[in-house]
């Protein structure tokens, strides 16, 4: 297998579309920028909404024959793909870094992750099962049949772009389903350096389409009200997110969307405040804060409040900041300066409202979008910040008496993604764990992702699965053939 070069210089610019690299129809262009220099790095071609819907007739009709192509070899060619990115990780990590900021070390982990997606769907793919049975009555058979469920568009985010775009791929491309990926246009240069990578494992010209776009509501939208686009994946913000489950009601377009979160940490006295603090600094550090799963509110029993503050400060303190392509950097700088303002204005307003800062609470006078790891300490519960996503290196820490005010804290907000529950007690764990109102929870641990679970929300913060064998379903439709014989 011939080494491929993955490093900006070499990464295809144009749109990716039915096999074959070509510009924008308009010749449009966007630039990505670093966003740890705050200086360009690359131009690639803007799609618009021709280039867009030229996208959706490729997938359309690469369809059939993807679709009839046996899912051992569906799953081999995924499994190649894995292979792949695997062996160009560090490549991958490097633009993934250039172009999102996330320090190398966090891209690296990235990677893996995004490539078990491919691992975990190429096993998958031969598992698509249906059933037989007979009617109550005994007047016929009730067979079901799982097909896919065919072009299927996604939009994907700057934070994961390589894992988000991979947890989709994957169970589309093993169901039997033909794809266009709309990458965020802050970092498309991963998308189009996976789109070589698949290439090379063999998946068929129009199988996989990839479309960059800073015109993403018209391109998107255009798309969307094409009737042969059947199903939408989308990851983003709730925002977002409710107005493209309003364009897909139009053509009745089925979604899975991967929506916003505002996840509770809760400490109750008797957990390990080792475990707890390490956990905290993963839950809440993982890409520098900008993850939906990343731990936005933290909830304390007010017994050890000051310990758990104080252990948690010194930690996040000594963290080491700078670009991510930085020797022992820790934290990379956020994605943007909007992203950077906000996450300042949260701080500046926590403050105002008596909240008491331990470490950080700054953005630093240097290029690139940077701010402090920071933690605030004695936080209202109705602080504005406790209602918002932070998504940045941001933790404020508000306290609580008992079980049943814990719980009451973590179910008020209409956000329901994953939460974190620290306590020695399983017993109590698990029953707090019943209660949350969200569809993930870890129990001391700060991660719960993972290829082989359904990974989704409660309430706005989705609808549907991915992972496990439930993301597999989401590109399948059942259909029931009623039989005699």
């Amino acid at each position: 297998m011939g080494r491929m070069k993955l490093d900006i210089a070499e990464i295809p610019k144009d749109l990716y579309i039915g096999g074959k690299w070509r510009p924008a129809s308009d010749g449009a262009s966007l630039q990505v920028v670093d966003p740890g220099t705050e200086e360009p790095i690359a131009s690639v071609a803007d799609a618009s909404v021709e280039d867009g819907l030229a996208a959706v007739e490729a997938a359309h009709a690469a369809g059939p024959a993807w679709a009839a192509t046996p899912p051992r070899v569906r799953g081999e060619i995924l499994r190649r793909a894995f292979d792949l990115m695997i062996e160009h990780k560090e490549s991958l990590a490097r633009l993934i870094t250039l172009e999102g900021g996330k320090a190398l070390s966090e891209a690296l982990g990235e990677v893996v992750y995004a490539a078990e997606f491919l691992r975990w769907f190429a096993e998958e793919a031969v598992r698509i099962h249906g059933e037989i049975s007979i009617a109550p009555s005994g007047a016929n058979r009730i067979i079901v049949l799982r097909q896919p469920i065919g072009v299927a568009v996604f939009v994907t985010p700057w934070n994961f772009p390589a894992a988000m775009a991979t947890r989709k791929i994957g169970p589309a491309l093993a169901a039997g389903c033909t794809v266009v990926l709309k990458p965020a246009k802050e970092t498309p240069l991963t998308a189009l350096a996976m789109a070589a990578l698949f290439e090379q494992a063999g998946v068929p010209a129009g199988v996989i389409n990839v479309v960059p776009t800073r015109r993403a509501s018209k391109v998107v939208g255009a798309m969307l009200n094409d009737p042969r686009v059947r199903k939408l994946s989308f990851t983003g913000s709730t925002e977002i997110g409710r107005v493209l489950l309003a364009q897909a009601a139009e053509k009745v377009v089925k979604c899975s969307m991967e929506l916003g979160g505002n996840a509770p940490f809760i400490v109750f006295a008797d957990a390990d405040m080792d475990v707890a603090v390490a956990s905290a600094m993963i839950a809440k550090m993982r890409n520098g804060g900008e993850s939906c799963t990343a731990a936005n509110r933290f909830y304390v029993e007010k017994s050890v409040a000051a310990d758990f503050a104080s252990r948690f400060a010194k930690a996040m303190g000594a963290m080491k900041m700078g670009h991510g392509l930085e020797a022992g950097v820790q934290l990379g700088p956020l994605v943007n300066a909007d992203t950077r303002d906000k996450v300042a204005e949260l701080v500046g307003q926590a403050r105002d409202q008596g909240a008491k800062l331990l470490c950080g609470g700054n953005a630093p006078q240097r290029r690139g979008y940077f701010y402090e790891p920071t933690v605030l300490a004695g936080v209202a519960h109705d602080a504005h910040i406790l209602g918002n996503e932070i998504f940045g290196p941001v933790a404020p820490i508000a306290t609580f008496e008992g079980e049943d005010e814990a719980v009451k804290l973590a179910n008020a907000t209409e956000f329901g993604l994953v939460s974190y529950v620290h306590t020695s007690n399983l017993a109590r764990g698990l029953r707090v764990a019943e209660r949350i109102e969200s569809g993930m929870v870890g129990i001391n641990r700060g991660v719960v992702s993972d290829p082989a679970a359904p990974f989704g929300g409660w309430k706005q913060s989705g609808i549907g699965r991915e992972g496990a064998h439930d993301g597999l379903l989401e590109y399948l439709e059942s259909k029931y053939i009623a039989a005699s014989w």
